[in-house]
């Protein structure tokens, strides 16, 4: 099968040819068609993933996947060759990734059917980022009428947070520079988008005394959680937590569930959640959006198998 994959430490991902995996007892064998790039690939590729996971070199990237069931293992019963599946690849150690013709995967954690409504290519952008959004949200829990700063709006996780904070009826002041990311952000539903360049002016000038509330999924973490009034939630995505300001704090971990996937994928499929894909590439061209995630992007970079 085709993949993409690094041999060792400090190696590229490149377009590899490698053995297609066989499904173990209780794994799904998925026939990828459409996966994503996420922040946790860049993690693996550079390196930071060392001594947290164990490595199965040649080590194929991707943690999204979307596709066809093309063989179970024993003891598997929740699905069904040909069945349409979605999720995040959850492997105890980083080796099958979803950047590939196939990957195996547990049946009973991080993967869902597809339902009808939803397409392929959205639901390969949905999974990591979708439950990270939503897991984060659940966190802090904000009520109806509450105002939440979402920082690191713009990408994927932010832009799924955004949607499922504004479907509370949460009003949102999301990090966007003027214009493109602006108007992204606020076409999400988010009803202030400020420069993080002057981050703390903006949000006085909304919220004087604080926001009860704040997603940190990018930028200075102290600054964002020094507009969070005391005695307010905070949750980050990326293991920043503040010190100071008698804050309930969270370190969220994405938990692709298959409850969690379902209720992303039943949102998707209503069209009351939409998956923002900035650009579409090809399996070949998978270092390359690699390489685009870096330069920063307005949601999801989606890959086809």
């Amino acid at each position: 099968m085709r993949a993409i994959a690094f041999t060792e430490f400090g190696n590229p991902a490149t377009l590899t040819e490698l053995p297609a995996p066989t499904p173990g007892p209780g794994e799904v064998l998925v026939r990828v068609r459409n996966t994503s790039i996420n922040g946790f690939d860049l993690g693996v590729l550079g390196g930071y993933m060392r001594g947290v996971f164990e490595h199965e070199f040649p080590v194929v990237l991707g943690k999204d996947f979307a596709g066809t069931v093309a063989a179970v293992g024993d003891e598997v019963t929740e699905y069904a060759v040909g069945q349409e599946v979605f999720g995040v690849v959850m492997r105890p150690t980083l080796g099958q990734g979803g950047l590939a013709e196939y990957v195996s995967v547990p049946a009973g954690y991080g993967i869902a059917a597809i339902p009808s409504g939803l397409d392929a290519d959205a639901a390969g952008a949905l999974g990591l980022a979708g439950t990270a959004a939503l897991t984060a949200l659940d966190a802090i829990d904000p009520e109806s009428g509450e105002t939440l700063l979402i920082s690191g709006a713009t990408g994927g996780v932010g832009a799924f947070a955004i949607q499922l904070a504004t479907a509370r009826g949460v009003r949102v002041i999301a990090t966007a520079r003027p214009g493109a990311e602006a108007d992204f952000v606020t076409a999400l539903g988010a009803e202030h988008a400020v420069d993080h360049t002057d981050l703390v002016t903006e949000v006085r000038k909304i919220a004087p005394e604080g926001v009860p509330a704040a997603l940190h999924l990018a930028g200075d973490g102290p600054t964002v959680a020094g507009l969070v009034t005391r005695g307010g939630r905070f949750a980050s995505t990326v293991h920043f937590a503040p010190t100071e300001g008698d804050l309930v704090t969270t370190d969220v971990m994405a938990d692709p569930s298959r409850a969690n996937l379902d209720r992303l994928a039943a949102a998707a499929a209503a069209g009351t959640l939409r998956v923002p894909i900035a650009k579409r590439y090809e399996l070949s061209d998978a270092p390359t959006a690699i390489a685009d995630f870096t330069t920063g992007t307005l949601g999801k970079l989606a890959v086809a198998i």
